[in-house]
């Protein structure tokens, strides 16, 4: 495995964490905080919202580190660098041709008589 495919695995996992914290918060404020209960609970409501808030963030950096890195370790070797476009000269073998000069006709006698 690449250096790149590992940062791909990695990428993938993280992205897929990512969504998860995401998906167990409430913008209103429900979210996991709801199912907890009252304040009896052992950690409380403000701590498991501090627990997403500092996750989302800390996933959020990984990813973002991740992705600069992977870009750095990303070798190009599934790009062709050679343009198609733009043919280089030394990569026909076969000269051009000269262009052939213009067939200039004589210009007609008339008999004389």
């Amino acid at each position: 495995m690449s250096t790149f495919s590992i940062f791909l695995v990695l990428i993938t996992i993280v992205c897929f964490l990512l969504v998860v914290v995401i998906m167990v918060q409430n913008p209103k404020g429900g979210g996991l905080d709801s199912n907890l209960g009252g304040s009896q609970m052992m950690g409380g409501v403000q701590k498991t919202t501090d627990f997403l808030d500092k996750s989302t963030w800390t996933l959020a950096t990984i990813l973002i580190s991740l992705i600069l890195l992977s870009s750095l370790a990303f070798t190009g070797s599934l790009s062709d660098s050679e343009s198609k476009i733009i043919e280089t000269p030394a990569a026909s073998s076969a000269p051009a041709p000269a262009p052939a000069a213009p067939v200039q006709e004589a210009p007609a006698t008339t008999p004389a008589n």
